[in-house]
C-alpha cells in the first residue's frame, strides 16, 4: 500500500494494490475510487483532503492477527 499527499493540489491518493486499474468511478465531486478488471479497489484519490481529513496527524499501525 502506498499513500501520496501533494501539498500543491491538496489531493490525497491511496493506492491500496498496485493491479492495473480498468475503471475510475465518482463517490462525490472529491473523491474517486479505482478500480481492476474484478472490481477491487486498487486506489481512492481524494481532493481538498486537508479540510477534509487530519493530514498532519497521520499514523499508521499494523495490528498483529
Amino acid at each position: 500500500m502506498k499513500i501520496k499527499y501533494f501539498q500543491d493540489t491538496d489531493t490525497l491518493y491511496i493506492e491500496f494494490r498496485g493491479d492495473k486499474i480498468v475503471e475510475t468511478r465518482d463517490l462525490d465531486e472529491n473523491t474517486l475510487i479505482e478500480l481492476d478488471d474484478r472490481g477491487r479497489i486498487c486506489a481512492m484519490t481524494m481532493e481538498h483532503a486537508s479540510q477534509r481529513t487530519d493530514i498532519p496527524a497521520f499514523s499508521y499501525e499494523q495490528i498483529a492477527a
